[in-house]
């Protein structure tokens, strides 16, 4: 455990990002799972599951959660399962 009070702010404040940063992590995880998922079934909203999937992945990359060529590579790759 830090002593110093900086570095007991600084630990603080890096547990809150972690959690926060999990949080979007899981969230465009799941968004892109419901998005397969969809497909896989063949539902009638596949291309409403794909926008928010591709916006939670834009968001997630320009929070810089993600690299922008991973953000990139998996947008391309879910427009051409939709386009299937």
């Amino acid at each position: 455990m830090p002593i110093i009070k900086s570095a007991i702010e600084r630990a603080k404040t890096n547990v809150k990002a972690n959690e926060r940063n999990s949080a979007q992590l899981s969230t465009m995880r799941t968004a892109v799972k419901r998005f397969e998922q969809a497909k896989t079934a063949g539902a009638d909203n596949a291309e409403e599951l794909f926008r928010v999937a591709s916006a939670a992945v834009d968001k997630a990359a320009s929070k810089g959660l993600i690299k922008k060529n991973k953000a990139s590579r998996d947008k391309s790759r879910m427009a051409a399962r939709l386009a299937k």
